[in-house]
């Protein structure tokens, strides 16, 4: 019973999906469309800031090669780390979003906060790792 329910959404779900590939972000006009790129510019952020905590990683792990066992280990402290700040970055941004709660505003708002916290924490990293 349910594949007959989940196939008509996947025919509603497509065109909607053929429109956000058509939307240019340069002129965005509507809200629709603002929280859209809102939210392209946040996974583009994300994706770098995997590319920079995975080329950070290679450097604490090369750290805890000089390392003995007591004063152990970079990499689980990065690791950690960003253990903790996922949780912490995605808690200011819905706080962040209450400003605007329920309108149609609020996905971009939060898009908006979570790209912009992202790119803090990749220049926190580089920092710290001597990334360039």
């Amino acid at each position: 019973m349910i594949r007959f329910v989940l196939i008509p959404l996947a025919f509603v779900a497509a065109p909607a999906l053929a429109q956000e590939a058509e939307i240019d972000c340069a002129n965005a006009m509507t809200q629709t469309e603002i929280n859209i790129c809102a939210g392209r510019d946040y996974k583009a952020a994300d994706e770098d800031l995997n590319l920079v905590y995975q080329s950070a990683m290679a450097v604490a792990k090369e750290w805890d090669l000089g390392l003995s066992e007591d004063l152990c280990c970079a990499s689980e402290a990065l690791r950690e780390a960003q253990r903790a700040w996922i949780p912490y970055r995605d808690k200011v941004c819905e706080a962040t979003g209450f400003l605007v709660r329920g309108g149609s505003m609020e996905p971009m708002i939060v898009a908006r906060c979570l790209e912009n916290i992202t790119r803090r924490r990749i220049e926190d990293i580089r920092a710290v790792y001597e990334l360039n």
